[in-house]
C-alpha cells in the first residue's frame, strides 16, 4: 500500500476525504433520511430494471438469473452501526442513520423494495455473515474495497472514496510515523479494517491495538491509554469536530480507498441492479446532496 502522509489542519476537510480533503466536516446534518427499520429477520422481492416484481422462492429457484433475498420485499441490511456520519444509532434512539443509511434507503427504493436492518452486528463478522447468506443480502459498513475481500464476497462498484487519518491529543502537538513506530507506542485501530492493515504495514515496531469500533479507539486515545488511533478519515474527522474536540486528525493518510456494498458471490442480479442504482443515484444528483448533507460537502 502506498501511502502519502500530510498533516491536516483541524480545518481541512473531513471525514475521508482525499476521498476529500475535507475536514470540515464540522457541518454536518445529524438526521437519518428515509424510514428504517432496525430488525433480526428480513428479505425480499425485488423489481428488475424494467420494473417487473420477483417472488422470493422464484428467485431462489431461477440462482444468479435473479435476487436471492432473504424476504419478500425487503433488502436486509447488516452493519456495525458505530461509524458516524457513516452509520450510527444516536444515543437513545432505536432507529439508524447517516449517509449510508439514507443512500441504500434511495437504493432500496430503485430496485423497488423496503430497506430494513439487522441490529448492530460486529464489524468483521460482516462478510461472513453475507458470505453464508440466509439472514441478511447486503453489508453496508464503510467497507473498503479490496482484493482480499473479494475472494470471499463481491463488491458493488464504488459508491465513495476515502482515506485513513491519524488521530492523537490536540496536547501531544504534532505526531510523525516515526515517532510512533516504536515499541511503547500503541496505536488503536477497528479490528478488520484497512486501518489495521495500514498500522502493521507501516509501524511494525509500535503495537497494534484491534477493537470493536471507532468509539472504543477514540475514547482510548482521549483516556492517554492509546498514543494513536487510525481511522477511516470521514468518521476520525467528524467524531474530532463533534465529540471528541480535544483530540484531532494529525495526519491524513492517502490510501485511496474506495467504499462498496457487500453481496453475496451467489446474489450476480442484485449486485448488478445495485450498480445500476448507484450510478443513477449519483447522475442525478442524490448522491451529492446526501453527501452535503452529512459531511458538508462533497468528496
Amino acid at each position: 500500500m502506498q501511502n502519502k502522509i500530510q498533516n491536516v489542519t483541524e480545518t481541512a476537510t473531513d471525514h475521508g476525504m482525499s476521498r476529500r480533503q475535507f475536514v470540515n466536516l464540522c457541518g454536518l446534518g445529524i438526521a437519518g433520511m428515509g424510514t428504517i427499520s432496525l430488525l433480526a429477520g428480513c428479505g425480499g422481492s425485488p423489481k428488475s430494471d424494467s420494473g417487473s416484481s420477483e417472488s422470493a422462492s422464484s428467485a431462489s429457484s431461477k440462482g444468479t438469473k435473479e435476487y436471492i433475498l432473504a424476504k419478500k420485499g425487503t433488502l436486509i441490511g447488516v452493519s456495525d452501526m458505530s461509524y458516524p456520519p457513516l452509520e450510527s444509532i444516536p444515543d437513545g434512539g432505536t432507529k439508524p442513520e447517516g449517509f449510508e443509511i439514507d443512500m441504500m434507503d434511495a437504493l432500496a427504493k430503485k430496485l423497488g423494495l423496503t430497506m430494513e436492518w439487522l441490529p448492530a452486528t460486529k464489524f468483521d463478522t460482516i462478510i461472513p455473515l453475507i458470505k453464508q447468506g440466509g439472514k441478511a443480502d447486503v453489508g453496508v459498513s464503510a467497507f473498503t474495497i479490496t482484493d482480499d475481500r473479494k475472494k470471499e464476497i463481491d463488491f458493488t462498484k464504488p459508491y465513495l472514496n476515502s482515506n485513513q487519518g491519524l488521530v492523537n491529543r490536540k496536547a501531544d502537538g504534532k505526531v510523525s510515523e516515526d515517532a510512533l513506530n516504536t515499541k511503547d507506542k500503541q496505536v488503536a485501530v477497528q479490528s478488520g479494517t484497512t486501518g489495521e492493515s495500514w498500522v502493521k504495514e507501516n509501524l511494525p515496531k509500535a503495537t497494534c491495538v484491534p477493537l470493536d469500533d471507532a468509539i472504543q479507539a477514540m475514547t482510548g486515545v482521549q483516556s492517554g491509554l492509546y498514543n494513536a488511533a487510525v481511522l477511516d478519515l470521514p468518521v476520525a474527522s467528524y467524531l474530532c469536530t463533534k465529540s471528541y474536540t480535544d483530540l484531532q486528525v494529525d495526519l491524513q493518510i492517502a490510501t485511496g480507498e474506495q467504499y462498496g456494498i457487500v453481496v453475496s458471490k451467489k446474489n450476480v442480479k442484485l449486485r448488478k441492479d445495485l450498480d445500476a442504482a448507484i450510478k443513477a443515484l449519483k447522475d442525478d444528483g442524490t448522491m451529492d446532496t446526501l453527501q452535503k448533507k452529512w459531511f458538508g460537502t462533497t468528496l
